[in-house]
């Protein structure tokens, strides 16, 4: 027993890396594991007390199980065994595509990410970067809305800032489950993504197993009565103007609506910009007929050093206004008991027109939608024609600017001419070459307002853009 035995160093090695990890696992482990758990459900219990809707236990569950869960869905199951017999493959193998589906979708919440980080993210990012403005908002009927509904955000889709701003405003409603597309799925986006409770979806799979996996995620969350946040156009707008619906994610959400089980209230968001930090890319995208627009990676940085360098020298103040306004809340019992046709596709088309009625009107859209029509033109005469039709978008309730007209038009063109969009020759004012497809995007975004009160606007602001 007290016998001295020789071995090699590298066995010795060995026994002791053994010994380590079983210690690890046995005892540092599920102490280190309990700390965080615990310091977790602290921050949860903090936060639900100044939540109007507490966290759902759903996104509160572990990632794997949520995987498990899914996985061994009688649903998917059967699109397993279906997927298996339509292509000739064992179905083990299907079973091991249908959990990389799971693993693909399924987020890892984490509360203390979302609301000791990405909140206070989302708030200095948010107004560093733009003036905040709040348009259209009963907050008498939000309420009233039933707090045990799943509530699901309707947005149109202007830029990847959409995300950002919704989740600092609606920073006090609650943690908010986003469709994030594949553009996402890049480290290191994709950990901290998943982290702020964000699932991916693939735009464009036609797979029937992909699409049962997804469907039954979606699903599972609404039943749970997560809030969610969708962009019904399925990406964000090349031209500027509002895309048609897609019904791919609505439609889940349909499909397995029980009012018995639980109401889903949909709340149409608007949102309009000054500017929009992608445009050039989107309008490069458009011109191209692709919706590919991956920028290289030396031009973002090329970008990003700039602004900084902008901030350090003091010369940048923000991007003019970022708009937000919330629209007629939908409850689908009420509304499916009304609906003639196709109930998806009357749904999807009633929230994007809900979505058009608010969308808000900011000074460079506006502006810029004058310039298009009547440039070349002096500054007191487009101060008189934005004048007017302010006047008759607040008679029509639509969000607009609550600054003067003057103020309005004088912020407008410098932000233009700083773009080298415009010209300016004394007090007449023309649009350069680069700016006229910029500025057309920019007008786009309010033209189904001006559609609306065509007959009532002065004659320099109805002419075709």
């Amino acid at each position: 027993m007290t016998q001295t035995i020789s071995i090699p160093v590298w066995a010795f090695v060995l026994i002791i890396l053994f010994a380590g990890v079983t210690f690890a696992s046995h005892f540092l482990f599920p102490s280190v594991r309990w700390f965080f758990r615990k310091r977790a459900e602290r921050v949860i219990a903090r936060v639900n007390k100044n939540l109007q809707r507490p966290i759902e236990p759903f996104k509160l569950a572990r990632r794997y199980d949520m995987i498990q869960r899914l996985i061994y869905d009688p649903e998917v199951t059967q699109a397993v065994v279906d997927h298996a017999r339509e292509n000739g493959v064992p179905e083990n193998v299907a079973f091991e595509k249908a959990r990389s589906y799971a693993r693909e979708i399924v987020p890892s919440f984490s509360a203390t990410a979302y609301f000791s980080i990405g909140i206070r993210f989302a708030r200095w990012l948010s107004k560093s970067l733009y003036r905040i403005q709040l348009g259209t908002l009963d907050r008498r009927r939000m309420a009233e809305i039933d707090p045990n509904a799943a509530v699901v955000f309707v947005i149109n889709h202007r830029s990847n800032m959409d995300y950002v701003l919704v989740t600092y405003l609606a920073a006090n409603a609650g943690a908010l489950s986003y469709a994030v597309g594949e553009w996402a799925r890049v480290w290191p986006l994709s950990p901290i993504i998943r982290a702020m409770g964000a699932y991916f979806i693939r735009r464009n799979s036609r797979g029937a197993l992909y699409r049962k996996v997804l469907a039954r995620y979606v699903q599972m969350a609404t039943r749970a009565g997560v809030s969610q946040a969708v962009f019904p156009e399925g990406g964000l707008t090349l031209d500027g103007k509002l895309a048609p619906p897609r019904t791919g994610l609505l439609n889940y959400i349909v499909e397995d609506f029980d009012p018995a089980r639980r109401e889903v209230i949909f709340i149409p968001v608007a949102l309009n910009y000054d500017r929009v930090l992608e445009d050039t890319i989107l309008i490069a995208a458009h011109n191209a007929g692709t919706r590919r627009f991956r920028p290289p990676l030396v031009n973002v940085l090329r970008r990003v050093g700039r602004h900084f360098w902008q901030r350090i020298t003091g010369r940048f103040h923000n991007f003019g206004t970022a708009s937000v306004s919330f629209g007629e809340p939908l409850e689908l019992s009420a509304f499916a008991a009304t609906a003639d046709g196709d109930l998806t596709q009357v749904l999807a088309e009633t929230l994007m027109q809900r979505i058009a009625d608010v969308t808000p009107v900011p000074g460079v859209p506006l502006v810029a939608r004058h310039l298009l029509a009547n440039a070349p033109i002096g500054t007191g005469q487009l101060v008189q024609d934005v004048t007017e039709t302010l006047k008759l978008l607040q008679a029509k309730r639509v969000p607009r600017p609550r600054r003067p007209a003057d103020d309005v038009v004088t912020d407008a063109l410098n932000r233009l001419e700083a773009r080298r969009l415009i010209r300016r020759d004394g007090d007449v004012i023309s649009i350069t070459d680069l700016g006229a497809p910029i500025l057309t995007y920019y007008a786009n975004s309010i033209a189904h307002h001006f559609d609306a009160v065509r007959e009532s606007l002065p004659v320099s602001a109805t002419r075709q853009t």
